[in-house]
């Protein structure tokens, strides 16, 4: 037994399918893109349906090939997940909707179309509105970066040291670049979107930089 048609359009909606899920995640920069998710959910698709054209043709398990995708995208998600600093992981949401998007390629090679369509759906409104939610009521804790210069490292060492005092933190990751003009200092820190914003404050209202830049969250889910 080959290939019909309808083959052919399991595999061109597990595209669409981890390909809009894999769009969300291409747009907010995450490490599982668009090509990733695509090529995920239409392999799983891919498999799952190889696993019944194959057990057709020679009398075997129907469930065998598709029974291996699972471990095997167990392999890619744990390799997204990350342990950086302190007791921060990153890389769990990267991971699980690996494994869900997995999960998504079966259902349509097995021909459980409005299951997975809805699964879909479900994913990419959980993607957007948690994460919102997340970032609006202050609990998600990241790793930002911030670039700020001035005359003397000295002198911006400890400027920095100020505005990190009253929010208890501490300088990550501390990069120090003299130019002929001035000195650049690079620092990460740590905490909540809103601590983030407080601490980008004191060193705008510092008056002791000559430039204050925040680069942005440097781990994301």
């Amino acid at each position: 037994m080959s290939f019909v048609t309808g083959d052919f359009e399991k595999l061109l909606l597990a595209a669409v399918l981890g390909g809009l899920i894999g769009l969300e995640r291409e747009i907010k920069h995450r490490p599982a893109g668009l090509r990733t998710n695509l090529f995920i959910c239409m392999g799983a698709a891919l498999f799952t349906a190889l696993s019944d054209q194959i057990a057709v043709l020679h009398a075997g398990d129907h469930t065998r090939i598709a029974a291996q995708i699972i471990p095997g995208i167990g392999f890619i998600g744990a390799g997204s997940i990350l342990h950086a600093r302190g007791d921060l992981i990153s890389g769990i949401t990267t991971a699980s909707t690996i494994f869900v998007v997995a999960s998504i390629g079966m259902a349509v090679g097995g021909d459980q179309y409005l299951i997975a369509i809805f699964a879909t759906l479900l994913v990419v409104g959980v993607l957007l509105l948690l994460g919102a939610l997340e970032r609006i009521i202050n609990l998600k804790v990241m790793v930002y970066a911030y670039e700020v210069a001035g005359t003397a490292a000295e002198q911006i060492t400890n400027e920095i040291n100020a505005a990190l005092e009253p929010l208890h933190f501490f300088p990550l990751n501390v990069q120090v670049a003299p130019t002929p003009s001035h000195v650049r200092v690079r620092f990460e820190c740590e905490g909540t979107r809103k601590q983030q914003k407080a601490l980008l404050r004191g060193l705008e209202q510092s008056g002791k930089f000559e430039i204050v830049a925040a680069l942005g969250p440097v781990q994301s889910e």
